[in-house]
């Protein structure tokens, strides 16, 4: 008789290889080493344009903006100091070079700088507007009953047209006009001429620029002012502050790179005031700008080489004063928490 014996199929226990091994394609157990592939590679070689144009692809979208700036600002800027150190009417293909004539000008004779004290009537005017902004901003970021329509009153007026604005007002301070008439109908009488002496006329017109421009500053500080995390609110009145040292210790620190740049705007506006008053009067009974006389300069007397002189002196004037103005009050971050 024979004897026979079982056999067991050949398997992974008997071969050795565990299926795991099977799967990974290694033998005696060893773990495939990670990123090796069977079979041909598949990889796309790299294009030899993909850096390039990745590379000038910010230039692309900045070309029409850096084209336009440099068409529309610093052309015509460099401009404007080549034919300051010209005798030129602005129409004769002749210009004769004077050097540093038309800046001597201006500095020797009064009448030329004299304007620069109308300037101080709308510095004025700038500080009242910026206080009277940041008091409603202020009031208007707490919850209030319709604080929305009191937000849009105060920006409605920097929505008109200056020129607009000009001619409302016009007739707003004219003899027997709207003033004079509300004035009557209160009981109070006046023959006082708003626009004929030099000095009522330059605060009547630096009163419609704050009428006109608080809505500007106002919307700057109520954005300042809502970015405000309100946890530091909670935790203020937590500890028993008020509105007062909550404006003191929260707020004004907060908003003071915002305060900085009305300070900025407000004294490059007052340096730079040109068509409230031109409509209004036409620079006289002593309301002339600078800027009015400039233009007044360049096209009623062809004196286009001492009216570019006077523009580069206001531009001077303006970068100075925001230069000291930042040095004085750095723009330091500020961290409340």
């Amino acid at each position: 008789m024979t004897q026979t014996t079982d056999t067991a199929p050949e398997g992974p226990a008997m071969t050795g290889r565990s299926s795991t091994d099977e799967k990974t394609g290694t033998g005696h157990g060893r773990p495939r080493p990670p990123g090796r592939r069977r079979g041909p590679t598949t990889a796309r070689a790299r294009s030899w344009r993909d850096a390039p144009l990745r590379r000038i692809t910010p230039w692309l979208f900045l070309a029409v903006p850096l084209a336009l700036l440099i068409t529309f600002t610093y052309v015509p800027v460099a401009s404007m100091i080549s034919y300051s150190f010209t005798d030129w009417d602005g129409v004769s293909p002749r210009r004769e070079n004077v050097g540093f004539d038309n800046y001597v000008r201006i500095f020797t004779r009064p009448e030329l700088f004299r304007v620069f004290f109308v300037s101080g009537y709308y510095l004025a005017a700038s500080v009242v507007q910026i206080v009277v902004a940041l008091y409603f901003a202020v009031i208007l970021s707490f919850n209030l009953r319709f604080r929305n329509f009191f937000k849009g009153i105060l920006f409605f007026p920097y929505l008109i047209n200056g020129v607009a604005i000009g001619f409302v007002f016009l007739y707003f301070f004219q003899d027997g006009g709207t003033l004079d008439s509300v004035l009557a109908w209160l009981g109070v009488s006046t023959d006082h001429p708003w626009l004929g002496d030099p000095t009522s006329a330059n605060v009547s017109l630096a009163g419609v620029s704050v009428w006109r421009f608080t809505g500007l500053n106002f919307v700057l500080f109520l954005g300042a002012i809502q970015s405000i995390p309100g946890e530091l609110y909670e935790a203020a009145e937590l500890d028993g502050a008020g509105k007062w040292k909550q404006f003191r210790h929260i707020i004004a620190p907060s908003i003071k790179p915002v305060i900085s740049l009305s300070v900025i705007l407000a004294i490059s506006g007052s340096l730079s005031v040109f068509e409230i008053p031109y409509i209004m009067t036409g620079g006289a009974t002593g309301t002339q700008t600078f800027v009015i006389q400039t233009v007044k300069l360049a096209f009623q007397f062809n004196k286009t080489g001492l009216a570019s002189a006077a523009a580069v002196v206001l531009l001077l004037i303006i970068l100075l004063v925001t230069w000291i103005q930042r040095r004085l009050v750095p723009d330091d971050k500020v961290d409340l928490v």
